[in-house]
């Protein structure tokens, strides 16, 4: 397979990076890396997918890495996996042994190791420029879910209908499951037996980055990861349900300018002008005391939220550097001067955060061992609402209309023209119920 015949296969399936923005696959594998890295550290705690799947799926995974390392003309590919997932690091091991252009990084257990930017680092030494892509020195990043959707879309012409996620926390039976796009978050719950807290709160990703849903109508898509349950009362759903004035109100008498925050900032570790600590001071004195052209720096956070759990307050830099973005807006971002570090700041290794402190500074230790095993449920909604925007560019514009038979896997949106973004396919045969501007119900016969 030539790299035309690869990208064309992926912009059919509609395959996007199965977590984070969604950033259609086709678009990241239309150029030249040197180095194509499938990311298999899962650094958010509690969180499976990943690392089951490289388990059950090392082979396919291992040719599809091979054929598209051929067909981009890449020197070598690797996979990198936390030394801890043992299992999968042997079954990957196992399978490339025979494969000269591939091999196995082993990664410590450290928060954020899957950030693409900390990841390039500790695969390869290089720092990613400030504000760049993996691409600007080499490396180009794949997800392990992301590289078995791009397999079945390249070997059996296979979009991407099904979504695997990890369900877990205060549920009756946490697992892994492997899930139409579209349904909702109730029916996924139920399959996990059910909430055991009276009142539950659904965290749809990581504990760290991932969001609180109220609606549990909410539908699946190719972007969900996992999905956490926790007591309304437990410290991290109060921490993801403060507001940014609540917060802020209480940095400009708490903030103590410590510089935690900074110091265990991995971007500011990697070397880039990141300083959360000098954000906050806009809660204490209205400004930062840089000079007014270093506003841009706030587009270098990745919003991992270590800041928040470095903060001896609780507070949470993170989420002004948010709001600043989107104020600024993307005229600032691509007015920020991107520098690349000569090298990292030599305190980096003593500063990396490790997992199990992170687990318990979270108070999520006692679901920090709970199996989640991949398990075969079969799923048959009555109805899946599938959303027009499940990846990073323009939402994808329907081509079928109320009323209309459409078959599993049958393509019902397309990106408009010329512009970046994906197909979405439906994931149960029936009849298409309703056409909205954000999405498109379909119901079973």
């Amino acid at each position: 397979m030539d790299k035309d015949q690869l990208i064309k296969a992926v912009a059919e399936a509609g395959v996007v990076g199965a977590g984070g923005a969604g950033f259609p696959a086709a678009v990241k594998l239309n150029s030249s890396p040197e180095v194509i890295i499938v990311n298999g550290a899962e650094c958010e705690p509690l969180l499976k997918v990943d690392q089951q799947l490289a388990l059950e799926n090392a082979s396919e995974l291992a040719k599809a890495l091979n054929v598209i390392v051929t067909a981009l003309g890449a020197k070598e590919g690797v996979f990198a996996v936390k030394e801890k997932y043992t299992q999968a690091v042997k079954a990957i091991k196992s399978e490339i042994s025979h494969l000269k252009n591939l091999r196995v990084k082993t990664l410590g257990n450290y928060y954020p190791m899957g950030d693409e930017q900390v990841l390039v680092f500790e695969v390869l030494g290089r720092i990613v420029p400030e504000g760049g892509l993996p691409l600007a020195c080499g490396a180009l990043v794949i997800n392990v879910e992301s590289l078995l959707n791009i397999s079945r879309a390249i070997h059996l012409k296979e979009p991407v209908i099904d979504k695997y996620l990890t369900v877990t926390g205060s549920v009756a039976k946490p697992a892994t499951f492997k899930v139409p796009v579209g349904i909702s978050i109730s029916e996924v719950l139920e399959a996990a037996g059910g909430p055991t807290t009276k009142s539950p709160v659904v965290i749809n990703g990581g504990p760290m980055m991932g969001k609180l849903e109220e609606d549990l109508t909410t539908p699946i898509t190719k972007t969900t990861k996992g999905l956490i349950v926790l007591d309304r009362m437990h410290p991290r759903s109060e921490a993801k349900k403060r507001s940014l004035t609540s917060m802020l109100k209480i940095a400009r008498t708490a903030c103590c300018h410590c510089m935690y925050c900074t110091d265990l900032c991995p971007r500011y570790l990697l070397g880039h002008r990141l300083y959360p600590d000098r954000v906050m001071r806009l809660a204490s004195y209205g400004h930062t005391g840089d000079p007014p052209d270093q506003a841009g720096q706030v587009f270098l956070c990745c919003e991992c939220g270590l800041c928040e759990q470095a903060c001896v307050m609780g507070l949470q830099p993170w989420r002004l550097n948010h709001e600043l973005k989107g104020r600024l807006g993307p005229k600032v971002a691509n007015a920020l001067v991107k520098l690349t570090p000569d090298e990292v700041n030599r305190f980096r290794e003593l500063r990396r955060y490790p997992i199990p402190r992170l687990v318990q500074k979270l108070g999520l230790a006692q679901y920090e061992d709970l199996k989640a095993p991949l398990t075969v449920t079969s799923f048959s909604p009555k109805r899946v609402r599938l959303m027009l925007k499940q990846h990073l560019g323009a939402p994808a514009v329907p081509i079928v209309k109320p009323g209309q038979k459409v078959k599993r896997g049958d393509k019902v949106a397309s990106p408009p023209e010329g512009a970046l973004g994906a197909h979405v396919h439906t994931s149960l045969t029936g009849k298409v119920e309703e056409v909205q501007t954000t999405s498109i119900t379909v119901i079973a016969k």
